[in-house]
């Protein structure tokens, strides 16, 4: 039972005894707070999509376009696809949506992601909510206990996430046949397929794992010229992880989204040869 004369507790922190007396919790004037705002608002919209379309367990195949989300197809309560990635390895116990089989993967792979781990660390938890902005935190962890030690499993996410990238490539391909599985033929959808697989493949070869695993251990890269320019590449693209990660977020909502409505019969495939 408090009695009023506690000592006070402990300043820790930006606030503690070792720190600059300064009583306002930052100095910024300008609206720093949106960009978090924007962030948490982006990504939560993205989760309510996700999460509907994860579960919804419907139109998600309209020949020859198969949802991101679905692919691969691995449960035996999959639609027949033809020369699509329909591979039953999980028996008719599984009464679920299949999108919960593999949506774990890219799932995590974004989740212990470098730059995602800071977007919504920033947008949910506001630690820190920006930039020489105090967080209302007293006590910081970083990611040492659970469930944030599992951030540290992102490179085997990146391993997992490589193959279904390249799954997704082929769906892209089956993209060019007709609704009647010929070939030799091109949608609107196609591009919007071509320009998800392209910005996937760009997204997940600038992760910091990639970069790490294609240019680490080194101690001469004069030794190793090869390794040394895909080091190069990469590089260069891990420079612009941020914008592909939003970019790859973008399009495969809306690959998915494509699909829905062509699937439901809202909207027809314009072909374009």
């Amino acid at each position: 039972m408090a009695t009023g004369t506690e000592p006070p507790r402990p300043l820790t922190g930006v606030h503690g005894a070792s720190r600059a007396a300064i009583a306002a919790r930052h100095l910024r004037t300008d609206r720093w707070w949106l960009a978090p705002a924007g962030t948490a608002a982006g990504l939560l919209a993205f989760i309510v999509y996700s999460t509907w379309r994860a579960f919804a367990n419907a139109d998600y195949y309209a020949a020859p376009y198969v949802s991101p989300f679905y692919s691969p197809c691995l449960a035996e309560n999959c639609r027949e696809m033809r020369g699509g990635p329909n591979w039953e390895v999980f028996g008719s116990w599984w009464g679920l949506s299949p999108a919960l089989l593999v949506l774990i993967f890219p799932l995590g792979f974004r989740l212990t992601c470098y730059y995602y781990r800071k977007a919504y660390y920033r947008g949910f938890w506001a630690s820190p909510p920006a930039c020489a902005v105090a967080e209302p935190h007293a006590a910081y962890s970083g990611e040492t206990r659970f469930p944030l030690v599992l951030q540290n499993m992102h490179r085997y996410f990146f391993y997992a996430a490589v193959p279904v990238a390249g799954i997704l490539t082929y769906d892209t391909v089956l993209t060019f046949r007709d609704e009647h599985y010929a070939w030799g033929h091109m949608g609107l959808g196609s591009v919007l397929f071509l320009a998800n697989i392209a910005l996937i493949w760009a997204y997940t070869l600038s992760c910091h794992s990639c970069r790490h695993i294609i240019g680490g251990k080194l101690k001469h890269f004069s030794q190793h010229p090869v390794r040394y320019r895909l080091w190069g590449w990469v590089s260069r693209l891990n420079a612009r992880h941020m914008q592909l990660a939003w970019a790859s977020l973008i399009s495969v909502a809306l690959c998915d989204f494509y699909v829905y409505l062509v699937a439901s019969g809202a909207f027809t495939d314009p072909r374009i040869f």
